[in-house]
């Protein structure tokens, strides 16, 4: 916050994209420091950080916006600066009841769903890393006892799944054409067939395999191998546990499409797809539009 604060001590009107390229020249910030994103994805994390310091500040009135995306050091902004302080945090602006204000109002989540006091330092996550970490949390939890779930269920359940979530996926036509389809063929290591789409235009083939044990090389081998025996161009090899590191290899050095699923992808495909979990909650994330507003 301090290098932002001085920055507009110069009393001129700054636009925030300028700063975010003047501080990452200051703390000699290389260009993959730059570009790495929030977890979302979206946003890079240093320019998220400096609207937020913006932010902070402009509500402990040290900062104002003269127009949108701008900023400039206000009189109290001023007297800061003129009392030479070293570093200047959430902490340190709790002083000022225009923040105090706004942290109980609005207050800053953390990872581990507390909230901070209005004594604590400024936050290592801005709201959005921090919202976003917590969202990763959860789901990596949900997928773990998902697959846990799964492990546990019927070979029977395992393969009406298996269709579920390729069906989901826009495989197989309909639910009925699809189960039709699977758990039938049982020869030569293929357990079903799926349609590629709604037209059938190709075949998938399918291995599935509710396991405990790491699927080795000669188990992938043997599914290319029933493939070729069909002269079938795709499969999808589906396992509750892992893939060695061999069997990755093979698979993806034969000429034979064949897509390995290893059990914490099946997870993450459920809760992508719908499969076996619902929406317990769900939370909107708006910003000012700006094309609402005329400019100044």
């Amino acid at each position: 916050m301090l290098p932002l604060l001085e920055l507009a001590g110069d009393t001129k009107v700054h636009r925030v994209h300028d700063a975010v390229d003047h501080l990452a020249r200051e703390f000699n910030l290389t260009e993959g420091e730059r570009q790495e994103l929030i977890p979302s994805g979206r946003v890079p994390r240093f320019h998220n950080n400096v609207t937020w310091a913006r932010t902070y500040m402009k509500k402990a009135g040290l900062l104002e916006d003269p127009k949108r995306g701008e900023f400039r050091v206000t009189e109290r902004g001023r007297r800061v600066l003129a009392e030479g302080h070293s570093r200047i945090d959430a902490k340190f602006l709790t002083q000022f009841e225009e923040f105090r204000a706004f942290k109980t109002a609005r207050p800053v989540p953390r990872p581990d769903g507390e909230t901070d006091p209005p004594d604590e330092h400024f936050p290592t996550e801005t709201p959005e890393e921090a919202l976003q970490t917590a969202y990763q949390t959860l789901r990596k939890s949900l997928a773990a006892d998902l697959l846990d779930q799964v492990k546990r269920s019927s070979p029977a359940f395992f393969e009406r799944l298996v269709v579920d979530v390729l069906v989901s996926m826009g495989y197989g036509g309909s639910r009925e054409e699809a189960g039709e389809a699977i758990g039938k063929a049982g020869d030569e290591g293929i357990d079903g067939i799926i349609k590629e789409d709604r037209l059938g235009l190709d075949i998938i083939y399918i291995q599935a395999k509710r396991w405990e044990n790491t699927v080795s090389r000669p188990e992938v081998q043997k599914f290319a191998g029933a493939l070729q025996g069909k002269r079938a161009r795709k499969g999808v090899f589906i396992t509750t546990s892992s893939f060695s590191r061999e069997a990755i290899h093979y698979a993806a050095n034969i000429d034979t499409k064949v897509i390995l699923i290893a059990g914490t992808q099946l997870a993450e495909l459920m809760i992508d797809h719908g499969v076996g979990v619902t929406t317990d909650a769900t939370y909107e994330l708006k910003r000012i539009d700006a094309d609402y507003f005329p400019e100044e």
